[in-house]
């Protein structure tokens, strides 16, 4: 079942709540189950609707083919915590469900969750309040009377270059006298071109249901900027924010594996599954999660550009919001991708669980600690899990630093230092980042698509075999015959005759000749 699609905006986590109960309650099949000599009609076992619900999250692109059938039952489990389902004795709110044949049915309740309204207009208020203090960040204001009255998102790259020009043959006619700027100025550009590009990526026209202004901290963004070593990786400058050295060490002795288990390192049975438990423990036992309790609406609404066909417009968007986070966020979430996407593609490194592979336990131990709201959310663990799974493959683009974001701070500071631009929220000059989206295709269309390209290649590969000069001609046959025998229909269509398929070789065509039919010799009677 595909997803539905939820919007960006406040509460998302929740949206999706609803949604995965309302998909489930609407296509969970019910039949008569019998159980100690009892006939239930309109119910289904725990061990159906595991399968059907890990088939649903699957294939829903929010949540994505890394969801565990562990994780499906914990998600069944919350189900049955907030009454979504019931026994068949109509109990509820315990989380005693395991993948067997206990029997449950749907209340006659809403599962449904209301969103806070309470919250909603906190949030109005502050924005309204920020508004007053100073002019939203959000609502590009005029530029001077030489810029058109469309400008900021609505300006195009060919007009902006356009003005450019204009200003700056203006300004050597007339000779403005340059502009001393505060620190203040510079953070509120800072500030303004970060969202602006932040808006422009993720294709939305407010960022106002997302994120509150005051929420980033242009001196973090500045300092992720400009504090980094050869590797991209924040450094700082107060060594008191930084891990701890025994957990450091620990983090390079399993990234590093076994390079770094020199003679020095004890050997003993189980030392590499101490060594990850005690990394483990440090980041569980951190007072809040990387990603800060305070961006936990702005990720889960990125996590809807999850997407094969929006990968890049996630890469993008997740770089800009990870420049968001204090510097100490920061640099610990960079040394954890490294070291777990290290592990995960280390083929000599020994199993750390019995029952879990290695990409699986580094997402399902530390995706919690990556992300996770304030108050308690029952689909946090699906999604921050998506989140690490796509961190872990992205993490050396998602956590660089953008240099197309100095360039544009620097020519913003440019235009306000020479007069051209009397705020610093006025409208941004450097040309925005554009997008290309693929065009949505059918299912029908898609399977088409998929057939077609599945032959083309299996044809390429028949090719290959055919041209195959140093094949023995023997071996070569031998692999021809096997080709034909899983794939009837593509080797008939190269060699639609007997002819063509001899040519290959050389031979003439082998044409049985027919068995001669003798006629049995009429016995005459001896009588006459």
């Amino acid at each position: 079942m595909e997803s539905r699609g939820v919007p960006p905006g406040p509460y998302r986590a929740t949206k999706l709540w609803n949604e995965v109960t309302t998909s489930f309650r609407a296509g969970m099949p019910l039949r008569k189950h019998r159980q100690h000599f009892k006939k239930y009609g309109n119910c289904f076992t725990a061990g159906e609707a595991v399968d059907w619900l890990y088939d649903l999250l699957r294939n829903n692109s929010n949540f994505g083919p890394e969801v565990t059938r562990q994780q499906t039952i914990q998600l069944l489990r919350k189900f049955l915590k907030n009454h979504v389902i019931e026994d068949i004795k109509g109990r509820w709110g315990s989380e005693n469900v395991d993948d067997n044949n206990q029997l449950f049915r749907f209340p006659a309740t809403s599962p449904l969750k209301t969103l806070p309204r309470r919250h909603l207009e906190l949030r109005k208020n502050n924005v309204e309040n920020f508004s007053k203090d100073k002019d939203s960040i959000f609502k590009l204001r005029n530029l001077s009377r030489r810029t058109p009255k469309r400008h900021g998102l609505h300006l195009s790259q060919e007009n902006g270059e356009k003005i450019k020009h204009e200003i700056i043959n203006e300004d050597q006619e007339n000779a403005i006298d340059n502009r001393e700027l505060s620190q203040e100025d510079v953070e509120e550009v800072w500030r303004y071109v970060i969202l602006i590009y932040l808006q422009t990526i993720l294709g939305v026209p407010s960022l106002e249901e997302v994120i509150n202004p005051k929420q980033v901290i242009p001196q973090y963004i500045m300092y992720n900027m400009a504090n980094t070593s050869k590797h991209g990786v924040v450094i700082l400058q107060n060594k008191s924010d930084d891990l701890p050295h025994w957990v450091l060490s620990a983090m390079k002795c399993l990234a590093n594996w076994p390079r770094s288990n020199d003679m020095n390192n004890p050997t003993y049975v189980g030392f590499e599954r101490d060594v990850f438990r005690t990394i483990a423990d440090y980041f569980l036992d951190l007072p809040e999660p990387l990603l800060t309790f305070e961006y936990y609406e702005l990720f889960v609404n990125i996590l809807g550009l999850l997407q094969p066909h929006l990968e890049r417009v996630a890469i993008d968007a997740l770089q800009l919001c990870c420049l968001l986070l204090p510097p100490p966020n920061r640099r610990k979430l960079q040394l954890l991708m490294r070291m777990i996407s290290r592990m995960s593609q280390n083929v000599d490194m020994p199993k750390l669980h019995d029952a879990m592979g290695m990409r699986s336990l580094m997402i399902h131990t530390f995706s919690r600690c990556v992300l996770c709201c304030a108050e308690e959310v029952d689909l946090d663990e699906l999604l921050a899990g998506r989140l690490v799974s796509f961190l872990m493959d992205h993490h050396q683009e998602i956590l660089q630093v953008p240099s197309y974001l100095q360039i544009a701070v620097e020519k913003h500071l440019d235009y306000l230092k020479k007069g051209h631009i009397e705020n610093p929220g006025d409208g941004l000059f450097a040309p925005l980042p554009t997008y290309s989206y693929c065009k949505q295709i059918s299912a029908q269309e898609f399977d088409e698509q998929k057939v077609s390209t599945s032959q083309a290649a299996i044809a390429e590969l028949l090719e290959n075999i055919i041209k195959n000069r140093s094949l023995p001609l023997k071996e070569k046959r031998k692999k021809l015959k096997q080709f034909q025998k899983e794939y009837p229909l593509i080797y008939q269509k190269r060699f639609p005759t007997m002819e063509s398929e001899a040519a290959l070789f050389g031979d003439k065509p082998t044409i049985k000749q027919p068995m001669l039919i003798l006629r049995k010799p009429k016995f005459r009677s001896l009588r006459y």
